[in-house]
């Protein structure tokens, strides 16, 4: 396994990767464009394209899809100080942490900002999770296709026509896009990555899907059947056609692209202005304490499945962007990926309760996700992977 000579990311990572003759991955190349570019003429460029939003007569001049993360109250205080009506929407998925919860709900007062919040059904939401992990080793599915779609429909039904993303996270982590390609964000994006090539009609009955006009599979699905789950649950889903984007000129762009982004400065900036709080409970597979509150299983059993799938984790994702911000050095990163990175996570406890599974039932599924770049099993029959550290195999 090739990683990278910069920063602690293998060549088998989630968000595909290159490496240049020195062995620096492409998101450190990327990262070293921040570098290069002009902030302040990004910062003219961000002003003269919110001119052209703000004060039209319409309802908002811009929604912000939030959390209540440390990303979510930057971008809100950013569209607060340039003078914009933001409406705040916010997809539910039933798995705050507390300190989570308290940050999305003093959101609308601290920003004096309106805001929808949706939380789909609880029942749905066990099946999706259950489901999803069966089919694609990923039981939050259901998140990644909420905040990208749900937002979306928003904007439509309210004719908002921009949306304000925060960094766009393949490029932040990959960069599988360029500092001056000004990505934004679109349904290709959203289907192909965010929702992992999944759509919601994948995710219902033949029976239903031949009652909304679509064939019905090849070949019976019998997770999906034994689901149940109909094109009704599935509404908050459906991401608008290109004539309804069109009719009310909906693009989504990325704050990342016009302010020089930095999680870590940020978080201090809304802990100051905006009494935004972190965790007070350590996570069991990373060091850092401001990512993913939105979600008990994001840093826990979510993460977890990635290292199943890729041999890594949420440790080595945050150990790369404070390499590249020059908050550690490589050498310690690689002791902290060799601490968090294996750990099975003690909300898994919960998850199988939520879902009613046992853990051998969800180790047996996890391993069928197992990479053959990153996993093989030894003599005794244990998976076993080469490490960045030792480049021995390790368990």
């Amino acid at each position: 396994m090739q990683y990278c000579t910069k920063c602690v990311y293998p060549a088998a990572a989630a968000a595909p990767l290159t490496f240049d003759e020195n062995g620096v991955c492409s998101g450190c190349r990327v990262h070293g464009q921040k570098q290069e570019v002009d902030w302040a003429e990004r910062a003219v460029m961000l002003r003269e394209l919110l001119d052209q939003y703000r004060g039209k007569g319409k309802t908002y001049d811009c929604l912000v899809p939030v959390s209540g993360g440390k990303d979510s109250y930057f971008q809100t205080d950013t569209m607060i100080e340039h003078k914009m009506k933001p409406l705040l929407v916010t997809y539910h998925g039933n798995n705050y942490l507390p300190v989570g919860q308290h940050n999305l709900d003093q959101m609308r007062q601290v920003f004096d900002a309106d805001q929808l919040v949706f939380s789909p059904s609880v029942k749905m939401l066990v099946k999706l999770n259950r489901l999803a992990f069966k089919m694609m080793g990923d039981m939050n599915w259901h998140n990644h296709a909420g905040i990208f779609t749900y937002p979306v429909r928003i904007a439509v039904e309210h004719k908002v026509p921009l949306i304000i993303w925060g960094e766009h996270g393949y490029t932040d982590l990959a960069g599988m896009y360029s500092m001056y390609d000004f990505i934004e964000m679109t349904a290709k994006f959203r289907l192909e990555h965010a929702q992992r090539g999944y759509d919601w009609h994948d995710m219902i009955t033949d029976d239903s899907r031949e009652k909304v006009g679509l064939s019905r599979r090849p070949k019976r699905n019998e997770m999906v059947e034994a689901e149940g789950l109909i094109a009704e649950d599935m509404l908050w889903c459906r991401y608008p056609t290109d004539e309804e984007l069109d009719a009310v000129g909906v693009r989504g762009i990325y704050l990342g692209n016009y302010v020089n982004w930095d999680a870590n400065e940020h978080t201090k900036a809304m802990i100051a202005k905006h009494g935004w709080k972190a965790a007070n409970v350590p996570f069991d597979r990373t060091y850092r304490l401001m990512s993913n509150l939105d979600d008990m299983h994001e840093n826990g059993i979510h993460d977890y499945l990635k290292y199943i799938k890729f041999g890594y984790g949420r440790c080595t994702d945050h150990a790369c962007k404070d390499i590249r911000s020059g908050l550690i050095t490589r050498d310690e990163a690689i002791e902290l990926v060799r601490k968090y990175d294996p750990v099975k996570p003690s909300d898994l406890k919960r998850w199988l309760a939520y879902v009613n599974m046992s853990e051998a039932e969800f180790d047996a599924i996890a391993d069928t996700f197992r990479s053959p770049r990153v996993w093989r099993k030894n003599a005794v029959g244990q998976w076993e992977k080469d490490n960045l550290w030792d480049g021995k195999p390790a368990a």
